[in-house]
């Protein structure tokens, strides 16, 4: 098959060429929200082939292979790493107008110097040329990532988590600057008493706090707060269906504490009611803090019963989901402003039907304290193709300020995956350059360019203001 990644690749017109080979293609990457393994860039990880860096954990390439009629032996199960990638390689010419398409083709571009559609015909060849220079130094955990320009990310870690890894990354001036970000989900999953306490004692031994009652818990989480932010941290995010949140104080928290402590279920109403009192109670601590807050709301998780029991989470059985959103995001951002501790905060959607109220929502709360204060997150996960993110680029062109978003991000597992951002940054010079095109815009290569370097870098570089 013919290649067809050409330097001018989703660049429409001279106008946007000159935006991004001038202005965006060189530029650093600040990859704020992502799911690496640390401990793997701490020690520099080389991979034996390119089925362990680019298919193990991969759940978008998962779906597609599972469309296509693979067998789950050769996607999560015991075959061998080359039958697994020979089995991807039968898929990927299928995939025309899906994303992997386009992200396959500029991976193997980017990293391997390969300009040709992974093919059956060429599949075996590509594996072994790959997996011989997976071996080289150049292509180590940090290799793989300087060679995007990565000068730092943040990955997503429990409370508890020792961010070991993180620390020795910070002091290596060999490695890539990581940070940790804290995703207290587990801190409030009083569903299931049993594993909630097993994590209370873990939370506790961490934080060196008997966590009692719900005070104690508040300390401890705390505790951890400070913590993360001493090593490095900057940020918060949450994983949400959608945000609860309750007018007047319906329950009594410390009585509700109480009951998970003693294995005793509780409603599912009072589990809403739990979530949100302590989602509020960890807002205040980030603006106390000076951290961002990130929400990431929509998807519905762990669809398929009989598969998760059979391969569990995170394995490429979540959705889209049809969930109302405005109104209890509404409450709960209106409950941290009007005591003004309502911090930075970036919110993500994953329904394209909500595109256009979260981009207003976020409108509501910027107070011109602080540039770009509430954003409109960027594309994420089924969004974060070229028609998702031309319309997060449209919704907030329209309804906010796009020259002030800090940016995109891979939200990825896998070390290969940084390309997204050459994807997002060609979209955006040709969104721009359209426009300019169009007569809808000054042809001012300057202005615009400094305002398409402002998205790439430099905004999340002021935003995040990481050390």
């Amino acid at each position: 098959m013919k290649p067809f990644l050409t330097e001018n690749f989703l660049l429409k017109n001279d106008f946007a060429e000159k935006l991004y080979h001038n202005f965006a293609k060189k530029l650093p990457i600040i990859d704020y929200h992502n799911h690496l393994p640390p401990n793997d860039i701490a020690n520099d990880k080389q991979f034996e082939n390119i089925t362990q860096v680019w298919l193990y954990g991969d759940h978008y390439k998962w779906r597609a292979m599972r469309a296509f009629g693979i067998n789950e032996k050769y996607i999560t199960g015991n075959a061998t790493d080359k039958e697994k990638f020979l089995k991807w390689a039968e898929v990927v010419p299928y995939t025309i107008k899906n994303p992997l398409f386009h992200w396959t083709a500029l991976e193997l571009k980017a990293y391997f110097n390969i300009n040709e559609i992974l093919t059956p015909e060429n599949a075996e060849e590509i594996y072994e040329k790959t997996s011989k220079i997976l071996q080289q130094k150049s292509h180590s955990a940090n290799g793989l990532l300087k060679m995007q320009n990565v000068e730092s990310l943040c990955t997503t870690d429990d409370p508890a988590d020792s961010l070991e890894h993180h620390i020795a990354t910070l002091k290596d001036a060999n490695k890539v600057k990581t940070f940790p970000t804290f995703r207290p989900d587990n801190s409030f999953a009083v569903e299931n008493t049993t594993t909630y306490n097993q994590y209370l004692s873990k939370l506790a031994t961490v934080s060196n706090i008997n966590i009692n009652n719900y005070d104690d818990l508040l300390k401890a989480l705390e505790s951890r707060i400070h913590f993360f932010n001493e090593s490095g941290g900057r940020l918060s995010d949450h994983g949400f269906e959608q945000l609860s949140f309750f007018e007047n104080d319906i329950y009594d928290i410390q009585s509700l504490f109480k009951k998970v402590k003693e294995h005793k279920v509780l409603s599912t109403e009072e589990v809403e009611f739990f979530k949100f009192k302590t989602v509020i109670e960890l807002c205040k601590m980030y603006h106390k803090i000076g951290w961002t807050q990130q929400f990431h709301l929509g998807a519905i998780r762990n669809n398929n019963k009989r598969l998760l029991d059979e391969l569990g989470p995170d394995t490429g059985f979540d959705s889209i989901g049809d969930l109302s959103q405005a109104k209890a995001l509404s409450g709960v951002l209106n409950r941290l402003d009007s005591t003004n501790q309502l911090a930075k905060t970036i919110v993500y959607n994953l329904n394209p039907a909500d595109s256009e109220v979260f981009a207003t929502m976020v409108g509501n709360f910027n107070d011109g304290t602080i540039k770009g204060k509430m954003q409109y997150g960027a594309a994420w996960w089924f969004l974060d193709q070229k028609d998702g993110m031309e319309k997060q680029i449209n919704a907030l062109s329209n309804l906010g300020l796009l020259s002030c978003f800090v940016g995109m991000l891979t939200d990825s597992r896998s070390f290969l995956s940084f390309p997204r951002h050459e994807y997002f940054r060609r979209i955006l010079c040709n969104a721009i350059g359209t426009d300019v095109a169009n007569g809808e815009l000054p042809a001012d290569e300057a202005f615009l360019g400094k305002i398409v370097s402002d998205i790439c870098y430099y905004n999340a570089k002021n935003y995040f203001n990481f050390k």
